[in-house]
């Protein structure tokens, strides 16, 4: 049984996803570590409080508060991509290594894996281009994971996912496009999130609330020129949104070449920088 913390509801309660979830009913009592002592770090234990119908849980913890995320840090592990897991279990590298440089706020169940190609090394070289960096935040959610089982996109929800931009970063980008800039977005986190906030006129405004904003092809972008992103699961939304802004054909003409090349896919892969596909 493993289980994944995906969002906290309160100082005890946690959302989770379990595999496998399957087995799992209300009322049931799950102890991780040894000896299930909820009272020392050695173990920790919740009850169930219910199931979703995409293995999501409720665990309400038997500890609360500043104890419960000190028992969470003695057991938990940095839970990598289950490609990567399935290979190796976590190890102490992977706690710095799956963040990005910038990483501040708590809330994301993944890394917004662009930013993990920026090193100091590569901030350094951006600074002395004249490059002006700008920070956004959303906070990845589990959705962005899941495939599309709908036979017409039309008809998939997106997850909705919690990110912020602030009235200097919107006002500082605005005046960069002002004067003929182009917006590199890093990661299609960043690419969605500022597209949520962008009004038909195409200023960016400042923006705090969830965003369930689902591109596939025949979106019309309105404020993101270049995209960094690393190469995404087929059939997913991520690889949607990469054919919505670089077009289907390129797209589909670069995995094939990433495939012979034998570049390195998903989290810990190689990257490529987009242009935007010309418009009909």
């Amino acid at each position: 049984m493993s289980v994944t913390l995906i969002e906290r509801l309160d100082d005890h309660r946690w959302q989770a996803l379990a595999k496998p979830a399957k087995r799992l009913k209300a009322g049931d009592r799950i102890s991780f570590g040894e000896g299930g002592n909820a009272c020392l770090l050695g173990g920790l234990a919740a009850t169930v409080e219910g199931r979703g119908e995409e293995g999501e849980v409720t665990l309400a913890f038997e500890l609360s508060g500043a104890a419960l995320d000190e028992a969470i840090r003695a057991q938990g592990a940095m839970p990598l991509p289950p490609y990567i897991a399935s290979r190796r279990a976590p190890d102490e590298r992977d706690r710095s290594d799956y963040q990005t440089l910038f990483a501040r706020d708590e809330g994301a169940v993944a890394a917004p894996t662009a930013g993990l190609h920026f090193t100091p090394r590569l901030m350094q070289a951006l600074d002395a281009r004249g490059v002006s960096r700008h920070f956004v935040t959303l906070h990845v959610g589990p959705g962005t994971f899941l495939p599309v089982r709908a036979a017409d996109t039309a008809d998939h929800v997106m997850h909705e996912e919690h990110g912020s931009i602030t009235v200097e970063t919107a006002t500082a980008l605005n005046a960069v496009k002002a004067k003929g800039g182009r917006i590199v977005a890093v990661g299609t986190t960043s690419l969605r999130l500022l597209e949520s906030a962008t009004g038909p006129d195409g200023r960016l405004v400042p923006f705090s609330g969830e965003t369930a904003l689902f591109i596939t092809p025949g979106y019309r972008f309105r404020f993101v020129d270049r995209l960094l992103t690393n190469f995404h699961l087929p059939r997913s939304t991520l690889f949607m949104l990469v054919a919505a802004f670089a077009g289907l054909d390129l797209m589909k003409r670069a995995y094939a070449h990433a495939v012979v090349s034998r570049y390195r896919f998903y989290s810990y892969g190689d990257a490529c920088l987009l242009s935007p596909a010309p418009r009909p």
